[in-house]
């Protein structure tokens, strides 16, 4: 069972459709995984094995009695803890939810239950969702499984964490400026943020409402692409849904060839700031795009330079407005109710003691834009810049077919290391932040180890609705990768005791 845990979820699934082994036994070899291994790298806040066995149980009674399944149905998956889950706790990795069941299903838990797809429980994260570490989360770091002393990215850590740690095959995340992509690049999985509005954002627990974007974490190019056409479409519940059906993606992704395709480098994401080791994986593939027969030239958006700033200006303020429901009167953590404070008093207390010191940054960065006399000038300003940001894609996309750039500066950094600066924090979403202001499809592919052994990531970067070339891309460098390291690169972890024996 230990073999059939680090194989990609599409093979996984072959293995069921087989009949060669039973939903339930292959839960339960990820249940014995996370048992083993979660208490090092916290990458599951909540684990429903009861839940899990029930529905692997039904999905093999279903297949037994003959019945059409999905194609990934009663393989795991696990779900970062901002989905509201009926009966599971969702708490944002936040004391302020610490406890709290949702009554509802979010459209796309909805979805995977409806595709027979079995829930191994909820993953850690930042604090809802602000940081790039999950250093933030009030229920401790998850880690990294190539080396325990390093960040396995954020916000969406715990389901990146849990993909290279075989804890799961397949996993949700949520992106908001990078928080599905980065993890996926310093983990050394796939990590894709879809078109906005392909994939539902019905409740899932707002962070910026305009930005946020759910999307798959997965260990293969295939198997990303096969869940997002489980998660992906229509849903009426989300008033930013879109109602375009995308391109066949896992078509995209089986396809393995970037022949014909004309590929843009973007010139304003390297050179000061950036790690040796990634610029020199990055280099290494755009040669076998070419060599692959792509057409590779260099592009310029010379108002990506600002993003990060527009970014850090229009999130907080989304931010401050989404959580401004949480007030210790409808739902959550309630503090000091003892009969000798107003309500404005128990709010203030709940909120100082439920809320971390980030989410407090950035809570008070919002509110600030937003005030009067300075939300033309901030909130604003910051807008007009999205535009400009969103041009530059537009003049880029009249030449290119898709843009390529490191996912993020660097390798994952030590825990601990950026914690005090909060600047060099913000600075590992620097490349990533611009498709979320743009609303175009982006996704993170592993490419390599950098000198110190460590996962690189390249960040593909799409049209909106052409998330089929994302897929087409990334099934070649996939590709290209395995051939060259003889397997998947997380076949290359180095093991750790206690966590990579898997391999």
């Amino acid at each position: 069972m230990t073999e059939i845990i680090t194989r990609p979820a599409h093979e996984q699934a072959a293995l069921l459709a087989a009949g060669e082994i039973s939903a339930v036994e292959l839960a339960q070899a990820h249940l014995d995984q996370i048992e083993a291994i979660n208490p090092a790298l916290n990458a599951f806040l909540h684990v429903d094995a009861d839940g899990a066995l029930a529905t692997a149980a039904e999905v093999d009674a279903r297949r037994a009695a003959g019945e059409r399944l999905s194609q990934l149905a009663g393989v795991p998956i696990a779900v970062k803890d901002n989905f509201c889950t009926s009966g599971l706790p969702t708490t944002c990795g936040s004391r302020m939810l610490e406890g709290w069941i949702p009554p509802y299903d979010a459209t796309v838990v909805t979805r995977l239950k409806e595709a027979g797809l079995v829930i191994l429980g909820k993953t850690n994260m930042d604090e809802f969702a602000m940081g790039s570490s999950t250093e933030t989360s009030a229920f401790g770091p998850s880690r990294n499984p190539w080396d325990l002393e390093r960040i396995p990215g954020g916000s969406g850590g715990g389901s990146s964490a849990a993909i290279a740690g075989c804890l799961a095959p397949l996993a949700l995340g949520s992106d908001t400026g990078g928080s599905i992509r980065q993890p996926g690049a310093v983990t050394g999985t796939v990590g894709v943020k879809p078109t906005y509005g392909a994939v539902s954002r019905y409740g899932v627990v707002a962070m910026a409402s305009s930005l946020d974007q759910p999307g798959p974490v997965t260990r293969g190019v295939l198997d990303a692409a096969l869940l997002q056409e489980i998660i992906g479409g229509h849903d009426p519940m989300d008033s930013t849904s879109i109602p375009q059906t995308l391109l066949p993606l896992a078509e995209a992704a089986r396809r393995q060839e970037v022949a014909g395709l004309r590929i843009g480098v973007v010139r304003e994401f390297g050179g000061e700031g950036y790690d040796a080791g990634v610029e020199a994986r990055f280099a290494e593939a755009v040669q076998w795009l070419r060599d692959g027969g792509a057409e590779v030239v260099e592009v310029s958006c010379p108002h990506f330079e600002y993003a990060l700033a527009a970014y850090y200006l229009i999130m907080p303020a989304e931010l401050s407005s989404n959580l401004a429901r949480f007030d210790a009167v409808r739902y959550g953590l309630r503090l000091g109710d003892d009969g000798s404070r107003d309500m404005e008093a128990v709010t203030s207390l709940t909120r100082a003691q439920g809320f971390g010191r980030e989410a407090k940054r950035r809570l008070i960065i919002g509110t600030y834009a937003l005030s009067s006399g300075y939300h033309d000038q901030y909130y604003g300003s910051a807008q007009k810049v999205r535009t400009l940001v969103a041009r530059d894609f537009e003049a880029a996309f009249a030449t290119c077919d898709v843009l390529v750039s490191p996912t993020t500066p660097t390798v994952a950094f030590r825990l601990g290391e950026r914690t005090s600066d909060p600047m060099a924090m913000y600075k590992a979403d620097l490349c990533t932040i611009p498709s979320n202001l743009a609303g175009n499809a982006s996704a993170s592919f592993p490419v390599g180890l950098s000198s110190e052994g460590l996962p690189v990531g390249l960040q593909v970067i799409a049209p909106p609705l052409a998330d089929d070339r994302l897929y087409r891309v990334g099934g070649f460098l996939e590709g290209i990768v395995e051939e060259k390291l003889g397997g998947p690169l997380l076949r290359q972890a180095k093991p750790l005791e206690g966590t990579r024996a898997v391999w």
